[in-house]
């Protein structure tokens, strides 16, 4: 059986509680955020969010079975879903979609679009909330024209995506400023895919060629060696070197070889290898200094980069 969804037209009539295929147009600024009536349809509250006021929402749900309405949103939303297969079906006016949730599809909701949803069974899925004038500011710094519409999709294979939006939510690491910058760079990521595989007419991302100069290559390494309070955003980092946050992150990776987010992983870890090892400062000390939530967050992404917790590679290497 093909992995794509089923549309079929309803010959009857619209049944109450399924949403007409052209209400009203709410503004946007009457309509809900994404997490917001998420939060009110699937009636709890995610397993993990993590917001950015220039980026987006991620969001982790495990729900229950859901027949309800989702009313029109004031962002676009892209699911995709890590484990197991369920079939489910989706109305909007007088059309139905009859897809499958599982892994390497995604589903799109675009902005101000409603629809009915009858999911028989608990669900494990990853949101990306992505307001769109961070899709119109992507679409401007890569040099195409902003789309007027994303395609509405239901269970679409699409892999590359899939994989993208299931990063973003796995390596949050409990530092402010790495999750922070993570987050900002997956942002931009997810808007170029959108933009390039599901936007309403086909949009192509010309490639940057050329890393930064010496100057600005310092300045921004500098910042990045900054205290851990600094800002060390994309933005920040981008306004420092003269340019967008899209062309930024090409120019820097093709300099360095690393992303910025990369990079300051890379850097911070060196930090803590050298703290361990040169001083006598305890695993939840280091963890502070180097801007950790706390010590299991900071021993968390040490084993990651080492396979070893902190306390372990010291002993190794003292």
């Amino acid at each position: 059986m093909s992995g794509n969804p089923v549309v079929r037209r309803l010959s009857q009539e619209t049944q109450p509680g399924t949403p007409e295929a052209h209400q009203p147009d709410l503004q946007n600024g009457e309509r809900p955020h994404a997490d917001a009536e998420m939060t009110r349809v699937l009636k709890m509250a995610p397993v993990r969010i993590a917001s950015d006021p220039s980026s987006g929402v991620i969001a982790h749900w495990k729900h229950d079975a859901l027949h309800d309405v989702v009313a029109p949103m004031a962002d676009h939303v892209l699911m995709t879903f890590p484990s197991g297969s369920l079939r489910f079906e989706r109305r909007t006016g007088k059309s139905v979609v009859f897809g499958t949730a599982r892994p390497g599809t995604v589903t799109v909701i675009p902005v101000g679009s409603t629809s009915r949803w009858d999911i028989p069974g608990s669900l494990n899925v990853i949101h990306f909330y992505l307001p769109q004038r961070t899709l119109e500011r992507v679409a401007l710094e890569a040099g195409t024209a902003s789309p007027r519409d994303l395609m509405d999709r239901s269970a679409h294979p699409d892999p590359i995506t899939s994989r993208l939006l299931l990063s973003a939510a796995d390596v949050l690491e409990g530092s402010a400023a790495l999750d922070a910058l993570f987050r900002q760079q997956m942002t931009d990521l997810l808007a170029t895919r959108l933009l390039a595989a599901h936007a309403g007419s086909p949009v192509v991302i010309q490639p940057v060629t050329g890393g930064l100069s010496p100057n600005v290559l310092r300045r921004s390494i500098e910042r990045l060696h900054s205290d851990v309070d600094a800002d060390v955003s994309l933005a920040a980092l981008a306004a420092d070197a003269g340019l967008s946050r899209f062309h930024f992150c090409r120019a820097f990776k093709e300099s360095t070889g690393l992303s910025p987010h990369a990079w300051l992983r890379q850097h911070r870890l060196e930090q803590a290898m050298n703290m361990l090892r040169d001083t006598d400062a305890s695993v939840v000390s280091v963890a502070a200094a180097l801007g950790y939530a706390s010590q299991t967050a900071f021993a968390a992404a040490f084993r990651k980069s080492t396979g070893e917790t902190p306390s372990d590679w010291r002993r190794r290497v003292r």
